[in-house]
């Protein structure tokens, strides 16, 4: 027996443990990160998108709610009364025929009570009912929307935290490539083959860069927590993030040949959605002079009795079923005015998405005409940074073999590492713009 249990505590130990630990990794992104792991992430534990999905669970309640008005209501009740002194009525007497005063009833009551009533038209569960699948898609486009800023936003931490991460890379290479001229310069000055300015114009340069450097890794660690913090990802989790460049340098092509429709954005039908809202409640205003209908029937068990002890004795059962119809006939004019507002905020919506329709198109054709011009410029600064490192290697060799001072070196070191940083600027550029014209056209897809 005492091994059972001992078996069985084992195992309900490991099998936390396996729940604890999956539950650990679901939680947390332990391996190297790119972005498509960053965005899958986020999407399912931004703040944002988790209230949007609860968001979609209120509105689902919400419509469950309104259209239970269409099933029978039932009730019960119950009341006891006791009566100090009894009501009293007069009754005419018969033999002279005068009205006298007589007490009815009897001094303890009790009433137990069954209703049920049900809707035949009634306009506040016909609009119900008409809107209901328009309710549900509008939360359902909320949370669309708000899961493409989340992509948006994740993409774009992404690239500035790789981006300065790559700017620190090339800062390393630069200093290591600056600590082997400083050496050299050294060389030739302890050599008297060249003066002292070269070592230390070679010793500021080296300073530069790793003044630079220091920058830049500083501005690392506060990347990397603006990226947690659009991904919903633990503040104090570790997160390490991977790319591959040649994969980026490849995704920056884009077919600017595709026309803007205003349809596609998440936006404009959000705006459809709410149109179609209003249009039913164009009607619901209009349904106020219709009569609302309902039937009912009730069952009562009444007991009294003048000794309380004997009040549930004896019952005297009623029963009764009916129609009821309510018409409202003069509300003052408020009516006509709820109908006009309704319709006015109907032609409000049509210039809401007019005006969303010329912004897109200005939207987008701002986004392109950036995109085109970052493109440019990424392509021109990839043939500087070529055309630099070829500049600074044969500087270099002729520095080395005397035809060239070190002041030409350092310039040429100084386009090269310009060169190198501007273009990852560029390419941070060229991706942004990109995901720019992406929104633009509706296309971002998660």
């Amino acid at each position: 027996m005492n091994r059972t249990f001992i078996g069985f505590l084992f195992a309900l130990g490991w099998f936390l443990s396996i729940d604890a630990v999956s539950q650990k990794t679901t939680d947390s992104l332990s391996k190297q990160a790119y972005l498509s792991d960053c965005i899958q992430y986020a999407l399912g534990h931004q703040p944002v998108v988790r209230q949007s999905i609860i968001d979609q669970d209120i509105a689902e309640r919400t419509v469950q709610s309104a259209l239970a008005a269409w099933y029978p209501q039932l009730s019960a009740s119950y009341n006891l009364l006791h009566y100090l002194k009894l009501p009293v009525t007069l009754i005419p007497d018969a033999t002279t025929g005068e009205k006298r005063p007589v007490s009815l009833g009897a001094q303890n009551t009790s009433t137990a009570s069954l209703s049920v009533t049900q809707s035949i038209f009634n306009r506040d569960v016909l609009l119900a009912s008409r809107t209901a699948d328009a309710y549900r898609e509008q939360a359902t486009q909320n949370t669309v929307r708000n899961k493409i800023d989340v992509v948006v936003n994740v993409s774009k931490a992404f690239y500035d935290l790789i981006l300065t991460q790559r700017q620190v890379d090339i800062l390393t290479q630069d200093i290591a490539r600056l600590t082997r001229s400083l050496q050299d310069a050294t060389n030739q000055y302890q050599s008297g083959i060249v003066d002292k300015t070269d070592p230390q114009r070679a010793k500021i340069a080296l300073n530069n860069s790793r003044a630079q450097q220091k920058q830049y890794r500083d501005l690392v660690g506060s990347k990397y927590q603006v990226l947690k913090q659009v991904m919903g990802y633990p503040p104090t989790s570790q997160l390490a993030v991977t790319y591959d460049t040649l994969q980026l340098a490849r995704e920056v092509t884009l077919d600017t040949l595709s026309l803007v429709n205003p349809q596609n954005r998440i936006e404009y039908q959000l705006l459809q959605t709410q149109g179609r809202l209003l249009d039913a409640n164009v009607r619901y205003n209009r349904w106020a002079y219709l009569p609302s209908v309902s039937a009912f029937g009730n069952y009562n068990l009444l007991y009294q009795n003048n000794a309380f002890g004997q009040l549930y004795s004896a019952s005297f059962p009623n029963s009764v079923i009916g129609l009821t119809l309510a018409l409202p006939i003069f509300q003052g004019g408020r009516r006509i005015h709820q109908t006009k507002i309704a319709e006015l905020q109907v032609q409000r919506l049509n210039w809401d998405l007019a005006a969303l329709t010329s912004a897109v198109d200005a939207e987008y054709a701002t986004a392109l005409a950036n995109y085109k011009g970052n493109l440019a410029n990424y392509l021109a600064l990839v043939e500087n940074q070529q055309l630099a490192e070829d500049v600074y290697r044969i500087i270099n060799l002729q520095y080395r073999s005397g035809i060239k001072t070190y002041l030409d070196v350092t310039i040429a070191e100084a386009d090269l590492r310009t060169a190198r940083l501007n273009v990852f600027n560029a390419l941070y550029q060229v991706l942004i713009s990109k995901l720019d014209v992406q929104r633009a056209l509706g296309v971002i897809q998660f």
